[in-house]
């Protein structure tokens, strides 16, 4: 460093390109707008402030920039000004000295020292931006916005200013439809990045404790990897639904079962072995346990899979859908444990007439979910009354059904005496 000139020292900190991560720089090519998506802490609002940094500024503080007049959305006008303008990562902590902007309140602008001027706007108030024109935009945390759509139009209508007005959007990932539909658009590019991209910024302990606690949670895969989790319209199962069952400690069971859902190929690329545990507590509700889904393995590795689940799990009985399979599932099975309780069943009707019943369950409330079966939660959530709203097949799904069907809506079954506590 001291072999650096003043001036030199001065200005590094400000060269974001230098300490920048790829996720926080702007793609290459003619993009209309640019998505930032990432879980919490992973830098996203350093990002967009210092993109509006890259658009106004000059070669020198006098100098005119690419925008002359730029639009800052939040939630709330608040919003914009306690995280986007005067937050830790905002505009004014990311600014040198000499292009520092100042903050007319009365007209909640920002006015840069070469006259490029930044208003702020709620997220409420669609119909404030009729009127004013832009020649490029900061939006923050789109996906939260109420009236998310009418204010993203309205912001349209608005960027008529200059050669190439651009937007850029930075949020963490929510099933919105305005969010959905941006992302389709040909003109719209992306950068990602999860929570530990930035840790080197975040509290080791915070880290710590909400991977502990939300981990591969459908919440986790949202809010710390930053993953749109869609919900298709019409879904047997809603997120609410399935969250509001969430629990951390495995109650008293009576009885657990395996269920498998074998694929008809097996290699790379395949449709996954849908493995998944549940139990039957002894009020005569379940508890989805476990999801052991294998993919792309040979018949004798998911059979394995699938009796070390009973194992890990001291379950009863094994559930296997043998439509495709026929005795060669079971052959399968006893190849691993030829003492295994295997109860074989068929798909005599369709997968979403399977899973009605099953998804009703869920509604009155008898079905709770462990922490951590969130891959298995965003597939339910793609089933809907037309079928599964998705690429594959729902495997996890599939698997989840026989295991509920067969605890909690066969009258044949009874339930092993006394109680476990795990």
């Amino acid at each position: 460093m001291t072999e650096l000139g003043l001036g030199t020292q001065i200005a590094l900190p400000y060269l974001f390109e230098i300490w920048a991560m790829e996720h926080q720089l702007p793609p290459e090519g003619p993009w209309k707008t640019w998505v930032i998506m990432g879980g919490r802490g992973a830098g996203k609002t350093r990002a967009g402030a210092e993109w509006v940094r890259r658009q106004v500024e000059g070669a020198r503080p006098l100098d005119a920039g690419r925008c002359r007049r730029i639009a800052l959305l939040g939630e709330t006008r608040d919003q914009v000004r306690e995280v986007m303008i005067f937050g830790d990562s905002g505009i004014l902590a990311c600014c040198p000295p000499d292009r520092r902007p100042v903050w007319q309140a009365t007209r909640h602008c920002l006015v840069w020292p070469n006259g490029a001027e930044a208003m702020a706007f709620s997220a409420h108030e669609p119909e404030a931006l009729r009127g004013p024109q832009f020649d490029g935009a900061w939006a923050d945390e789109l996906a939260k916005w109420k009236k998310g759509q009418a204010v993203w139009d309205m912001l349209q209508f608005s960027l008529r200013l200059g050669q190439d007005p651009r937007v850029c959007v930075t949020t963490t990932p929510r099933n919105a439809s305005v969010l959905k539909e941006l992302l389709t658009r040909k003109s719209t590019v992306v950068t990602h990045a999860a929570t530990e991209a930035n840790r080197a910024n975040l509290a080791p302990s915070f880290l710590e404790e909400v991977r502990a606690r939300y981990g591969d949670t459908r919440l986790g895969r949202q809010e710390l990897d930053g993953l749109l989790i869609e919900e298709a319209e019409g879904a047997l199962w809603t997120a609410a639904m399935i969250e509001s069952g969430h629990i951390a400690k495995v109650p008293p069971l009576v009885r657990i079962v395996v269920a498998v859902d074998p694929p008809t190929t097996a290699h790379v690329g395949s449709d996954a072995c849908g493995i998944v545990v549940a139990g039957l507590t002894h009020e005569g509700n379940a508890v989805v346990l476990e999801d052991a889904t294998v993919q792309g393995v040979r018949p004798a590795a998911w059979a394995e899979a699938a009796i070390a689940a009973m194992a890990r799990w001291d379950a009863d009985r094994l559930v296997a859908e043998v439509n495709q399979g026929g005795d060669m599932v079971e052959e399968v099975l006893r190849t691993v444990d030829p003492n295994v309780a295997v109860t074989k069943v068929h798909a005599a009707r369709g997968k979403t007439a399977r899973a009605e019943p099953v998804a009703a369950l869920y509604e009155r409330g008898r079905v709770q979910h462990l922490r951590g079966l969130g891959i298995l939660e965003e597939q339910m959530c793609r089933m809907t009354q037309a079928g599964y709203d998705g690429a594959g097949s729902p495997d996890r799904v599939d698997a989840l059904v026989w295991a509920l069907t067969d605890l909690m809506l066969r009258n044949t079954r009874t339930a092993r005496p006394g109680l476990r506590g795990l």
